[in-house]
């Protein structure tokens, strides 16, 4: 195979210069905020298996472009209703790279977990599990 001209190291690079972390301390307050959507972009056997933040909207990474687009025929209202979208993953590389696309989508008020759901958990953020 030839060599990428853009590995994934160079995507996380671009992606980290460019968007907004928040800590997973103060993410932790903004639990229940109506001004916040936290949206968690790991896949669906990731959430069974260790567990999700509760009330956050499951976006898998693959969807994101077309949920989020209100042109699309695939939009989720819930992203039209939030002001700021707290994107997370379990650690922070897919939720970076999505926060570098939704903004060059357009979106203004869009940040990552820095951490992810790892160090919500750390920062003893609740956990809810599925039944």
């Amino acid at each position: 195979m030839k060599p990428l001209k853009r590995g994934i190291d160079t995507l996380l690079a671009e992606a980290k210069g460019s968007v907004r972390g928040i800590k997973a301390t103060e993410a932790v307050k903004l639990l229940g905020d109506p001004a916040w959507l936290i949206v968690d972009v790991r896949d669906a056997r990731e959430r069974a298996r260790d567990g999700f933040i509760p009330h956050s909207f499951h976006c898998p990474r693959g969807m994101v472009e077309f949920w989020i687009d209100p042109d699309s025929p695939y939009f989720k209202q819930q992203f039209g209703t939030a002001p700021n979208l707290l994107f997370h993953c379990a650690a922070d590389w897919r939720s970076m790279l999505t926060v570098h696309t939704v903004t060059l989508m357009g979106v203004e008020h869009a940040f990552h977990l820095a951490g992810g759901l790892k160090a919500w958990k750390d920062a003893g953020g609740p956990i809810t599990r599925m039944t």
